[in-house]
Order: structure tokens, then sequence, then C-alpha cells
């Protein structure tokens, strides 16, 4: 658990917390605000940290927390993930049109040699061997589409890195990607919930 004092010392607004420039005619009301949302998100954060399986809340640290909620008093990284998911799931379903049209052929084919051929034992042997070549097609396409999603992983990982979310960064490992996973949940989620700057 975390002291007090570390609370104090982490949840505080960075230089470039990025305040509109025509706030700054009264410095203290914009930063006696942008301190109150601070909070709000890191409390937010710290409960949404707190329900995560133990083996991941032990691998996201206060500190990481902290910066989080910094980075997110700027409302445009919200802005970014929530175009980064849309393109997401439209390259998704387009991945799930490609590999229904694969089948599709696949059938297409098996029915265009049922109707040439009038043998069944002939027919049996051709029907075997296109199993066995829709099978290899299947999967090289499997292969090709996992590729291009792990592709586009990386590049909301870059994203994300260059626009100075914390705990972003391009990498292959399974666990990392998962912690990046629970914080795009995280930012997602706060997107949902309205700060009141008058309470």
């Amino acid at each position: 658990m975390e002291n007090s004092n570390n609370t104090e010392n982490a949840a505080t607004i960075k230089p470039d917390a990025g305040i509109p420039p025509d706030t700054v005619a009264d410095p203290f009301s914009n930063q006696e605000y942008l301190q109150r949302k601070l909070y709000f998100l890191l409390e937010h954060l710290k409960k949404m940290h707190g329900d995560l399986p133990e083996q991941y809340q032990m691998r996201i640290s206060y500190d990481l927390l902290a910066g989080l909620a910094n980075s997110l008093l700027n409302d445009t990284i919200f802005e970014i993930v929530k175009g980064l998911m849309e393109i997401q799931h439209v390259t998704e379903a387009h991945l799930m049109q490609v590999r229904e049209k694969v089948e599709n052929d696949h059938q297409l084919e098996l029915k265009q040699w049922e109707s040439k051929i009038q043998d069944p034992e002939e027919l049996e042997h051709i029907v075997a061997l296109m199993k066995i070549k829709h099978g290899k097609n299947m999967k090289e396409t499997d292969m090709k589409l996992v590729l291009h999603l792990d592709q586009k992983v990386k590049d909301q990982q870059s994203t994300l890195e260059k626009a100075g979310v914390p705990g972003f960064y391009v990498t292959d490992n399974p666990k990392e990607i998962k912690i990046q996973m629970y914080l795009l949940d995280f930012i997602l989620r706060l997107s949902r919930i309205k700060f009141e700057s008058n309470k």
C-alpha cells in the first residue's frame, strides 16, 4: 500500500500538462482545476487497478498510474485511443471478411468438382486432395491475418508511445502486451466518466 506522502509526491501536475493559452491570465484557478482533475483521474485509475488479477496489479506501479493520469489531463489522448480502437475494429472486421471469402472459395471449388465428376471413387479422391490443399491454404491465410494484426498492435504501441502515454512502447512480449491492454481499457473507461469541474 502507498502512503499519503507518496500520493502527494506522485500526483503532481507536470509542467507540460497542457494549459490552454487563453487561461494563462488566471494561472491559480487553472492550476487548481488541473489538480482536481488529476486526483479525479488517479482515484478512478486506482479503483480499476484494484480490480485486476494480483499478478498484474504488481506489474502496474503507482508511479505508472500517476503518469497515466497526468497524460490524460490532455483530452487529446482519449481521442487518439478512441481513433485507434475504431481502426482496430474496422481492421478485424475486414480480416474476418477475408477469411470468410477464402472459406467460400474453397466450398465453391468443391461444388464445381462435384458437378464435373460422376465417378464416386474419383470424386472421393479429388475431395480428399482438395481438403489437404484447402487446409494448407487456410493455415497460410490465418498466419497472414495474425501477422497483420500483430503489425496493427505495433502501430498502436508506437502511436501511443509518441503521444507520451506511459506504459506504451513497441514490444512482442505477451505479458507486456497484456498490461498495455489493461491500460487501454482504463483509458477507454475513463473517457466515459465525466469530470465535474465544479465539484
